[in-house]
C-alpha cells in the first residue's frame, strides 16, 4: 500500500467506471471523481530538479503543511497537487537556475484517511498510505459481513463544497472481480457498504416445508425459488392454481394466481415475490 499515487491513476482506473455510471448518473455526476491527490500534512515528496541533481531529494511534509528546501527555505504546499507543486518549485528556483524543470512525486500519504461504514466488520476510519484501493479499504476494515447488498457507495466532497458519489456493484468487484472497480480512495472519502436487512414471504399450503422465508431484501426469491426453499411441492399439491397474496401501501391486497406448470415447461416467466407476500398452494382435492 506504498505506491505512488496521481492524477493519472485515477484517470486510468475511472475512465471504464465512469462509462457505466454515466448511463445511471445523467448529471454527469461521475466525472468529478477523476480528481488529483492534493499534498497533505506529513506525506512524503519526491522532488527532483532537472537541471541540478544536488537539489534532488526526499521531504516529509509538516505537520504545518511546509518543506524546507535548499536555496528557496521554506515552503508552503499543503493543498496543491503534485503538478501544481512542480510549477511552483521551478518558479521559486528560476532566481538560481535557467528554465528549472521540477517533477514531484508522491511517495506516500501519511495523514489521509477514509471512513468505511455499513455491512463491514469493524466500521471506523482507515487510514491512506500510499495508492489505496477500494478493496484493500474492504480489508483492511475487517471485509464485508452477510449483510452486505448489492451496492457499494462512495461519496467524495469536492473542493467547492459539494458532493458526489459514486456506485460500485458488489458481485462485479467481490465475486466476479472485476479490476475496473477496483478504484482509488481519496482522503475524505467516505465508503459506505449498503446493509441488506432481513425480510420474510410466507408459503403455506401443498409444500413439504410450510411456514416464513427469511431472506435478504434484495435476493428475494421468485415463486419458483421460494417453493424450492420450502422443500418443493407436495404429491397433492395443485401446481396450478398457485396464489400469491400482496398488500400495498395503502393495506389492500391483491391475489394472483399462477399457473407454476406454464413457469416449469418456460411457458410462462417465473413470478417475483415481494416482501411480506404469503403464498398458498392448494390441494388437488378441492
Amino acid at each position: 500500500m506504498r505506491l505512488p499515487t496521481a492524477a493519472a491513476a485515477w484517470i486510468v482506473l475511472f475512465l471504464i467506471v465512469i462509462g457505466v455510471a454515466a448511463a445511471q448518473d445523467p448529471t454527469g455526476q461521475a466525472e468529478r471523481f477523476v480528481t488529483a491527490y492534493r499534498i497533505g500534512p506529513k506525506d512524503l515528496l519526491e522532488i527532483k530538479v532537472r537541471e541540478d541533481e544536488k537539489l534532488n531529494t526526499e521531504v516529509r511534509v509538516s505537520e504545518q503543511g511546509k518543506v524546507n528546501l535548499a536555496y528557496i527555505n521554506e515552503v508552503y504546499v499543503e493543498g496543491l497537487t503534485a503538478a501544481e507543486l512542480g510549477d511552483k518549485l521551478a518558479e521559486l528556483y528560476r532566481p538560481f537556475l535557467r528554465d528549472p524543470h521540477v517533477a514531484v512525486t508522491i511517495k506516500e500519504r501519511q495523514s489521509k484517511q477514509v471512513s468505511i461504514l455499513g455491512a463491514v466488520t469493524n466500521p471506523g476510519f482507515v487510514q491512506l498510505f500510499g495508492r489505496t484501493t477500494l478493496l484493500e479499504a474492504i480489508t483492511a476494515a475487517g471485509g464485508l459481513t452477510r449483510e452486505a447488498a448489492r451496492e457499494i457507495i462512495i461519496l467524495r466532497t469536492f473542493p467547492d463544497g459539494t458532493t458526489g458519489n459514486l456506485k460500485i456493484p458488489v458481485d462485479d468487484l467481490m465475486l466476479r472481480g472485476d479490476p475496473k472497480y477496483n478504484v482509488p480512495l481519496e482522503a475524505g472519502d467516505s465508503v459506505i457498504v449498503q446493509i441488506d436487512r432481513t425480510v420474510h414471504v410466507y408459503i403455506y399450503g401443498q409444500v413439504k416445508i410450510p411456514g416464513a422465508l427469511s431472506v435478504l431484501q434484495s435476493r428475494i426469491p421468485t415463486l419458483t425459488q421460494a417453493i424450492a426453499q420450502a422443500g418443493g411441492f407436495t404429491e397433492r399439491a395443485a401446481k396450478r392454481r398457485v396464489t400469491v397474496t400482496r398488500k400495498d401501501e395503502n393495506g389492500r391486497e391483491k391475489t394472483f394466481e399462477i399457473n407454476v406448470v406454464r413457469i416449469q415447461n418456460n411457458r410462462l416467466e417465473d413470478f417475483p415475490l415481494e416482501e411480506g407476500d404469503t403464498v398458498y398452494v392448494p390441494d388437488t382435492i378441492f
